[in-house]
C-alpha cells in the first residue's frame, strides 16, 4: 500500500525552507517527495505542515514528576506503569524518538519496540554514573539516601570511584543493554550534597569511561553543568554536553574543535521552580540552585549558538511534565536561535547526535516515515503543541487524538 500525504507544506529537516510537496510512504518508509505524486490512498493535508518526527535527547520516562517525597513513597513497580502514561504523552507531542537519560531499562525499550505499550523509540542509558557525593549520589546528612532509581536486575548501582570501578561499571551497563553511557561530570540542581559549579570525576576516570564505551561501540553523554566539568568531559572525548550551564569561550571552542553537541535543557531549571510553585516537595537548597542558574544557562546557550556549536533538543522531562516537551523550542528561540534552526535541532541534528541520521530526522526517500502534521505556523512554538493534528511512526498513525482529524481521513 502506497500512502500519499498530499498537499502539505513540508519542512524536511535538512535546513531547506518550507516547500509545497507530496510525500509518498510505502512499507513504513518514505519512498518519494515531490509535486503531483500518486498513491493507493491519499491523506489530504490541505496546506497543513508536515514535519519529520521530533526528537527529545534528554528525558526520564520512568519519572512522572520531581516531587521527591511522593517518589520515595511509591511502590517499586509504580514507575513502570507511570512510564506508560509518560511515553504516551511524549508521543502525542510529536516526539517519536527519545534518548532516555536514566531510568528506562531494556524491558521498557522492548515493550515499546514490540508494541506492548505505545511510545517513542527509546535509546537507553539505564543509569547515570556518579562519584561518591556527586550528582547521582542521593546521600542525605541524616545518613539516609534518596533513591530516584533503585537498584534491581537490569539497572545496576552506578556510584563509582576510581578507574578500575569505572571500567567494570561501564561493562555492567553494556551487559544490561545500555545504548549510550551517561556520566555526571559536575554537580547538579536536584541532588542534595553538591552544586552545579562543582566538577565530578578526574580525567583518568573519564578517559577510562570513554575508552570502555567506545570499545563497546557506544557514545557518552555527560550531565555537565560546571565549567570545569564541561571541559573535562570534552577533553575526554564525550559526545554530548547535557545542560551546559556554565560555558566560557574555552569550553565553546572545545565543543567546536571536538564536534560535540549541546543538549541544553533550558526548560529544566524553570521547571523546578514551577514544580515548587505548584506544591511539589522540593528541598529549599535545590530550589535555590535552580533559581541561581537560569540566567547563566540562557546566556551560555546564546553564546554557544552564536559560535556555531552543534545543538540538539532535550528537555529533562519529567522535571517539566511529559507532553510539554515542546516548551524547550520556545526557550531556544527566545535565546536568539532562528526558528528554522530550532526545528533542525529537534530533527536532523538530534538524529545525528544519536547516530540515527540514516534512518530518521529528515523527510527524504529511504528514511523511516516518522511524520508530524501541524495546523498553522510550525514556527509559532508557543502554541505548537496544541496544533499537532497527527503523529505517524513508521507510517502508522500513533496519536489517538489525530484519529478524528481531517489529516487522517482517506480521500482517494
Amino acid at each position: 500500500m502506497r500512502t500519499l500525504f498530499r498537499g502539505a507544506h513540508v519542512f524536511d529537516g535538512t535546513g531547506a525552507p518550507l516547500a509545497s510537496a507530496d510525500v509518498a510512504v510505502e512499507g513504513g518508509r518514505i519512498v518519494e517527495v515531490g509535486p503531483d505524486l500518486d498513491g493507493d490512498e491519499a491523506l489530504d493535508l490541505d496546506g497543513r505542515t508536515l514535519l519529520p518526527g521530533l526528537f527529545d535527547c534528554h528525558t526520564h520516562v520512568m519519572l512522572g514528576h520531581v516531587d521527591i517525597w511522593r517518589i520515595i513513597q511509591q511502590p517499586f513497580s509504580y514507575r513502570f506503569y507511570d512510564a506508560i502514561r509518560n511515553l504516551r504523552a511524549t508521543l502525542d507531542a510529536g516526539i517519536t524518538t527519545v534518548r532516555d537519560a536514566g531510568g528506562a531499562d531494556l524491558g521498557v525499550k522492548r515493550a515499546v519496540d514490540e508494541g506492548i505499550v505505545s511510545g517513542p523509540r527509546i535509546q537507553i542509558s539505564l543509569r547515570m554514573l556518579s562519584q561518591t557525593g556527586g550528582h547521582g549520589d542521593g546521600w542525605l546528612a541524616s545518613g539516609d539516601r534518596i533513591r530516584l532509581f533503585p537498584d534491581y536486575p537490569g539497572s545496576p548501582n552506578a556510584i563509582v570511584d576510581g578507574p578500575h570501578e569505572m571500567r567494570r561499571k561501564v561493562r555492567e551497563l553494556v551487559r544490561a543493554g545500555a545504548e549510550v553511557i551517561k556520566v555526571a561530570t559536575s554537580g547538579g540542581v536536584l541532588s542534595p550534597r553538591d552544586h552545579p559549579d562543582q566538577p565530578g570525576f578526574d580525567m583518568e576516570e573519564l578517559e577510562v569511561l570513554v575508552a570502555e564505551a567506545r570499545a563497546a561501540g557506544l557514545d557518552v553523554m555527560a550531565h555537565a553543568q560546571s565549567n570545569l566539568g564541561i571541559k573535562n568531559a570534552l577533553r575526554a572525548g564525550i559526545r554530548s554536553i547535557d545542560h551546559g550551564i556554565y560555558l566560557d569561550d574555552e569550553a565553546i571552542q572545545l565543543m567546536l574543535d571536538t564536534g560535540a553537541y549541546l543538549v541544553a535543557t533550558l526548560v529544566a531549571p524553570v521547571g523546578v521552580v514551577e514544580a515548587a510553585e505548584r506544591g511539589a516537595n522540593i528541598p529549599e537548597a535545590s530550589l535555590q540552585k535552580a533559581r541561581e542558574v537560569i540566567a547563566a544557562h540562557q546566556e551560555s546557550f546564546r553564546a554557544a549558538y552564536e559560535a556555531g556549536v552543534n545543538i540538539a533538543m532535550g528537555t529533562d522531562s519529567a522535571v517539566t511534565p511529559h507532553g510539554e516537551n515542546l516548551r524547550e523550542l520556545e526557550l531556544m528561540a527566545d535565546c536568539g536561535m532562528s526558528a528554522e534552526d530550532v526545528l533542525v535541532a529537534t530533527t536532523r541534528a538530534a538524529a545525528e547526535l544519536m547516530r540515527l541520521e540514516h534512518e530518521l530526522g529528515t523527510i527524504e526517500p529511504g528514511k523511516r516515515a516518522d511524520l508530524v502534521v501541524v495546523d498553522g505556523d510550525p514556527f509559532d512554538f508557543a502554541t505548537l503543541r496544541e496544533r499537532i493534528l497527527a503523529v505517524y511512526k513508521d507510517g502508522e498513525l500513533v496519536s489517538p487524538a489525530a484519529a478524528a482529524s481531517p489529516a487522517a481521513v482517506p480521500t482517494g
